[in-house]
């Protein structure tokens, strides 16, 4: 059970012999002139959870989506199937089917201990609408196999803060709804992180989607959750455009193209509020002619595109973070994929896994930094999330989340 929340997990259920689905994200990137995954550490992530169930003869049935219709990256779920055998050592059956007769045959099929992944819950239009659980029970994914269903386990918590069909439908109809071992872990540390951290607290805040950055900080600083924010990649960028610093036309342009711009006034106004405990660059690296060349913040602006923190704020920064107690880190510095362009962030992660502090780290550019540069098993907690991660830290819950307290009884 998760005290905190009233959300029964695995141990609070007796499942030999039940038909147990368990919605898990094997999202993954994938090659895309191939289509080839190129990476199956979500598989691992979540062949824990499949793996209890198989030790406690559960027939498990899993649901999962890969990609979005329309883009590169929507195949099947074949692969994946193949990939989870690997990991598990035993077979993982696969079919092409969602909830036809063909999905039906393989379920009714299980014996105790098997698993059968279910084609692309994407493949399927009623997926991705967002809708309460409630009308979602009334889909024909849910009215198809609901009657072969015992146990509804969700262990997705990258995908929590969507009300897909696949995600919710199945709790108002299922014998008893559970936490999977990935989402109660996350839920657990996210809890205490968001509700009770230790002080001081810092929140690191890079990458590219600045999108989320002024309603995150807004949030953990008018709460009294963090008592900093250290900013890096474009967020620093755009927070500095904020506070009228001249970055230069190149650098403006990629704000413009991301369209970030209209998010200044509201950037403004925090900066106002909270300038003491927002901190943005002294210093920045500038790409010229594929060098690292760095300037102070007075010497903007520069016909040169910014793709790091420079020295001098890499020192500030961690000399914040080795005063924490609690850091939250949610993107890289800069152009990390570039060698010359990796100091920043790397600095900001050896001071992290140097320090005291309770460490977690999330996004998918901030741990593929942590796993190229060799820090990622040192920080104390890395979710499996992105934008569900943001999502939980900005509101405290999760439509999906919502629905595990209200139908997990």
């Amino acid at each position: 059970m998760i005290e905190e929340l009233g959300i029964k997990t695995l141990d609070d259920v007796e499942i030999e012999g039940k038909c147990v689905f368990v919605r898990v994200d094997f999202n993954s990137p994938v090659d895309l002139s191939t289509k080839k995954l190129l990476d199956d550490s979500r598989i691992r992530t979540h062949s824990r959870t499949i793996q209890e169930l198989v030790e406690r003869k559960a027939k498990v049935v899993i649901l999962a989506h890969q990609g979005r219709k329309g883009e590169p990256d929507f195949i099947s779920l074949r692969e994946h199937s193949e990939r989870l055998s690997e990991i598990l050592r035993r077979l993982v059956k696969f079919v092409d089917d969602i909830f036809g007769e063909k999905a039906k045959k393989a379920i009714k099929e299980l014996k105790n201990g098997e698993v059968l992944l279910l084609e692309n819950v994407r493949m399927w239009e009623g997926e991705t609408k967002k809708l309460p659980p409630e009308e979602h029970a009334k889909s024909k994914l849910v009215q198809e196999l609901a009657p072969l269903l015992d146990v509804f386990c969700v262990d997705a918590f990258a995908a929590a803060h969507r009300s897909h069909a696949s995600m919710v439908g199945f709790m108002p109809v299922a014998k008893e709804v559970v936490a999977g071992r990935v989402m109660e872990q996350e839920l657990k540390v996210l809890y205490k992180v968001r509700n009770s951290p230790e002080h001081p607290c810092v929140y690191i805040l890079g990458g590219a989607k600045a999108e989320d950055s002024a309603d995150l900080s807004y949030a953990v600083l008018s709460q009294g959750i963090a008592d900093y924010i250290l900013t890096g990649g474009l967020v620093a960028n755009l927070f500095l455009y904020s506070r009228d610093v001249d970055l230069g036309e190149g650098n403006v342009k990629v704000l413009e193209k991301k369209k970030f711009l209209g998010l200044r006034d509201k950037i403004a106004e925090l900066l106002d509020k909270y300038e003491d405990k927002i901190l943005l660059p002294l210093d920045v690296a500038i790409d010229v002619g594929g060098s690292r060349k760095e300037i102070r913040i007075e010497d903007l602006p520069t016909q040169y595109l910014i793709k790091d923190i420079g020295h001098e704020t890499s020192e500030l920064y961690a000399s914040k973070i080795k005063e924490a107690s609690t850091v939250v880190m949610n993107g890289p510095m800069g152009v990390f994929e570039e060698n010359a362009f990796s100091p920043g962030t790397e600095k900001i992660f050896n001071s992290i896994t140097s320090s005291q502090a309770f460490s977690l780290i999330g996004g998918g550019h901030t741990i593929a930094a942590a796993r190229k540069l060799g820090y990622l098993e040192k920080f104390s907690y890395v979710s499996t999330a992105g934008g569900a991660l943001i999502e939980y830290l900005i509101k405290g819950s999760l439509p999906v989340v919502e629905a595990l307290k209200k139908y997990s009884k």
